[in-house]
Formats: structure tokens, sequence, C-alpha cells
């Protein structure tokens, strides 16, 4: 039977690992458990050695980030298959056998994720991931079950595997082979949609990535870096980031695009009176001029992927015409 590393990524965790590492201890006793620490400094090593002795620790020397983490912290973990997954996820029994089965049968498959519901509303799919991602055609992230902050209720519309544009970082796997071949995860991102340009160059390389449906994870969302400022500073520059190093060279003129209706977006925090918002926005944008040139330099000839995208204009159908499902 495949061996799965289920490699948990932790800062200043304690509270979260209080409440969640017990399910995933418990529902993967064939498989090994390894904590990889960024420099806690909250007491959270000490509780997993004395309250869970089988966990492997991986201790960093200071915070390297979502990318930074995982790449320094996977490099001496042998098993076939990784499964990264944040330190606020529920597991349910049996949650890593649909993936074994999975990647024994289908050599193909390179990355995929389960569905991840809402923890609070366990019928309601959660925000970073739900039933497997996409993006429109300006790098807007979204998936089945949400569309921007819109989600989905879980009807069984999506109980079925389905490849995708884009597994969610907060329940990761990914063959070993795979992320050593393309140089793990671009630590420039350091927090958010890292995962989705690791997709991208995956697929470049013509991996596949699915979503499976027998397994459902409930996620707690923003227990690490919740919504605010910093987070949006992330998630506008490093959209930049991700067209710049992935698009298809003849469709470079997306960006601007993209930089026009990032502008309308600081037009609409500031009329909504959120101002540190609309700064962060500015702010990411600053930081893109200033490293693009690093990110020209990281394309590949085989960013040529003419079809990445299922939606034109997201944010025009989901604001103007009002449609929130796929």
């Amino acid at each position: 039977m495949t061996k799965i590393a289920v490699a948990i990524l932790n800062w200043n965790g304690e509270e979260l690992l209080r409440r969640f590492l017990k399910s995933i201890v418990e529902n993967s006793p064939d498989d090994s458990i390894y904590l990889i620490d960024n420099a806690s400094n909250d007491g959270s090593v000490t509780f997993v050695k004395n309250s869970f002795p089988a966990v492997n620790i991986i201790q960093l020397d200071k915070n390297y980030g979502y990318a930074g983490g995982y790449n320094k912290g996977l490099i001496g973990i042998k098993e076939d298959i990784l499964c990264l997954i944040n330190n606020d996820v529920f597991v349910p029994e049996g949650w890593l056998t649909p993936f074994k089965n999975h990647f024994k049968k289908n050599p193909h498959t390179a990355i995929a994720q389960p569905h991840v519901m809402d923890l609070n509303q366990p019928d309601l799919f959660e925000y970073a991931g739900a039933a497997g991602g996409y993006i429109d055609r300006l790098g807007y992230p979204y998936c089945r079950g949400r569309v921007f902050h819109h989600l989905e209720k879980d009807r069984g519309q999506y109980d079925f595997d389905q490849k995708v544009f884009w597994a969610s970082g907060a329940c990761f796997f990914i063959r070993k082979n795979v992320f050593n071949s393309l140089g793990g995860f671009d630590e420039d991102f350091f927090a958010h949609m890292e995962e989705i340009d690791l997709c991208w160059r995956a697929q470049n390389e013509n991996h596949d990535i699915y979503s499976l449906y027998q397994t459902k994870v409930q996620h707690q969302g923003g227990g690490t870096l919740k919504i605010s400022p910093k987070k949006t500073f992330y998630n506008f520059r490093n959209s930049l980031y991700l067209l710049v190093k992935n698009l298809p060279e003849k469709r470079n003129q997306r960006i601007l695009e993209r930089l026009f209706m990032d502008g309308i977006a600081v037009l609409f925090f500031i009329l909504q009176l959120k101002i540190l918002s609309a700064f962060a926005v500015i702010k990411a944008h600053f930081c893109f001029y200033k490293h693009v040139s690093v990110m020209i330099r990281k394309r590949t000839e085989k960013a040529d992927r003419a079809h990445y995208y299922t939606e034109t204009h997201l944010p025009f159908r989901f604001f103007l015409t009002n449609k929130k499902i796929l």
C-alpha cells in the first residue's frame, strides 16, 4: 500500500494544534506525520512533543512562510506521496484511502485535493479550495462551490472526481518526485497562490490535477492569516506574479487588463471606506513593479497553455449579472 507523509506547517499555532492535530493522528494510523515548525515561540513544539510523541518534528530557524517553510521542511521526507495540510483542518476516518487508490491507479495525476468544507457550517463548501479550483483569463481564482466570497451548500452536485486547474493549499497532495522536479513552491510568493503557481507549472509538464470527492475535510479558515490588509496585499501582488510567470507570451496584454481591474478594486474599497485595503492594493502594485523583472526571468518555454481558463470575465459575471454558481 502506498505510504503518505502528512506534513503540517505551523507557526505559533498551538491553540489550533490542540483542536485539530488529534484528528490527523488518530485517522492516519498507517502513515507518517510531520510537524514543520516555522520557528514558533508559543509552545507549539513542546505541546506536540508531549502530547503526540509519534509526530516527527522538523524545526526551522525562522518563519519562511508557506512556500519556504514547505520547501525547506520537506527536503528530508522520503515518502512518495506528500500531503501538505494546514494546522486548522479536521480530517475524518479513512480520509487518506481515496488518495492512495487514485495515485496508484492514475500515474498521470501529480496533485490532488479533497473537498474542503466549512468547519462551522459543514454543509457549506469552504473558501480555501472548496471542490477544486480554476482561474479566469485575468487570473482571478475561483472554485467549484465558491466564487469570490459566495459559498455553495453541498447538495452532492460535485460528488464525482474531477480534473481541476489548481488544488487547495489547505490540503494539498503531491507526488514527491513532481514537487522536486518543479523546484517546489516559489518562495517569492511567501503566502497565498503559490499552490496555483505550482499547479500551473505542473500542467505545463503535462501532469494532471484532481479533486477527489470521497474525502471531505473541514477547514476553519483564516486560522493562520485572517482577512486583513496584509492578506489583501498578498492576494493582489501574487495574482500579478502568477500571470507574469505563467501566461502564454502572446497574451501578456492581459496583465495590463488585470492592472486596470485592480484600479477598479481600489475605488470599490474606498467607496466601502476600507481605506487600509485600498492602500494594500496600491502597495501590492508597487511591490510588483519592483520585482516584475524577477518574475519574467522565471518564465519557461513551456509557459504556453493557451486554454488555462474556463471563465472569461469572472468579476463582471459575478458582480453585474449576479451569477454566483458555476
